[in-house]
């Protein structure tokens, strides 16, 4: 992977006033983009919202595919040709997004789009957690077309289903990404300042299930084996797992068990998120959860679940990626940082597979998967710039 360094001053400052120019084009896509709501788990929906970004991508110059899916959405591909002459035959960029979000159908009735003049920032469901980050892969490819800037093949790829572990997107993401240079992902951006992210720690996802049996908790109490209790006893030993150190995070999140309170519990279970940032730990997290035993000998446990999205570690590849959004950034009077998070995204599956992978570059702002979800207006267009100008340099 190299950089073409001619014009790194100028360049980004011209696509700057392209974007700044079109500020408010780009608030009208993202407002038609969160009105079309796209819960991960409406396949209508969803799929009315891929049509209608198929259309924009098509209108900046993308061909576009959409990928059937039975049952999730169907997936976006929109490809974009690369420079020709002697650079022909270059690995192409994958620009990597999702467009479900985790909002149901009727969600705009309390969360209106709405743009508030007092401190700059657009709301609705959606618009941060990423509606925002596809709307800068348009400008950014639409600032290329318009400046007639040759760039390597870029390939455009939307999935539905990343919200809710991207099972049908996830193989999709790592074949394409496995022909790729590097994988720039428009997840929003990390913290006030917007870093980017050059770390995510994997997910994991483990069902606790205890079979006891159940009596009268009055008459025949000594005849039953509560699950309840046994699965508080399988909890304690379950929170001997977090290492702060190695950031292992173990979360039973949801518990759940009995029927009655003058029964004995049958039937008991936990819910346990898991996370960690090396990949190397991944196996002996599986062993530990598969080799929890019961206390009481006449109690069951049934574990099932395990690590569905790999840790993305913070490679040389990235940190070159980083090292080159940062050095076109000071052109745009940004000071970019990195940063790690526990959160999830595409491109642990994309870092895994060794591919160069850059996450975060979407818009600045807070509030995903809350109330309060917005983004920072008049950082759109400057992080679109910073998005087309990164693309022409790679």
């Amino acid at each position: 992977m190299t950089t073409h360094s001619h014009g790194i001053q100028s360049l980004p400052r011209a696509f700057l006033e392209f974007c700044r120019e079109r500020q408010p084009d780009m608030l009208d896509t993202l407002k038609a983009m969160v009105q079309l709501e796209s819960p991960s788990d409406d396949k209508a929906a969803l799929d009315r919202l891929g049509e209608h970004l198929a259309r924009e991508f098509s209108d900046a110059g993308g061909q576009v595919t959409l990928l059937a899916q039975e049952k999730a959405g169907n997936h976006l591909k929109a490809e974009f040709p690369g420079r020709s002459g002697e650079n022909h035959g270059e690995k192409p960029l994958l620009l990597l997004g999702h467009f479900d979000t985790v909002w149901p159908l009727g969600s705009l009735e309390s969360m209106p789009f709405r743009v508030d003049p007092r401190n700059g920032r657009a709301y609705g469901p959606g618009v941060y957690d990423m509606k925002a980050g596809i709307t800068m892969m348009l400008f950014a490819m639409k600032t290329l077309k318009n400046f007639g800037r040759e760039h390597r093949p870029v390939i455009v790829l939307l999935d539905s289903d990343e919200e809710v572990g991207s099972a049908s997107g996830r193989p999709l993401v790592e074949s394409h990404a496995s022909e790729c240079e590097a994988v720039l992902v428009l997840e929003p951006s990390q913290g006030a300042d917007g870093h980017l992210k050059t770390a995510r720690k994997g997910v994991g996802d483990f069902m606790v299930r205890v079979h006891g049996k159940a009596s009268h908790a009055g008459v025949d109490f000594e005849k039953g084996h509560s699950a309840v209790i046994e699965l508080a006893r399988q909890i304690t030993e379950i929170a001997k797992l977090v290492d702060g150190k190695r950031g292992i995070t173990v979360n039973p999140g949801v518990i759940q068990g009995g029927t009655r309170s003058n029964v004995v519990a049958a039937e008991a279970w936990a819910h346990v998120d898991v996370r960690i940032a090396r990949a190397a730990d991944a196996a002996e997290i599986e062993s530990r959860f598969r080799s929890l035993r019961a206390f009481d000998p006449h109690c069951k446990l049934e574990i099932s679940g395990g690590l569905n999205r790999p840790p993305m570690e913070r490679t040389e590849g990235t940190a070159r990626l980083f090292a080159a959004a940062a050095e076109l950034g000071e052109s745009l009077d940004m000071k970019l940082g990195e940063a790690a998070t526990g959160g999830g995204s595409d491109g642990n599956f994309t870092s895994a597979l060794g591919i160069p992978t850059l996450d975060g570059l979407g818009a600045v702002g807070e509030g995903a998967h809350a109330a309060h979800e917005s983004i920072v207006v008049e950082e759109l267009p400057r992080r679109t710039a910073l998005l087309a100008a990164l693309i022409q340099s790679l």
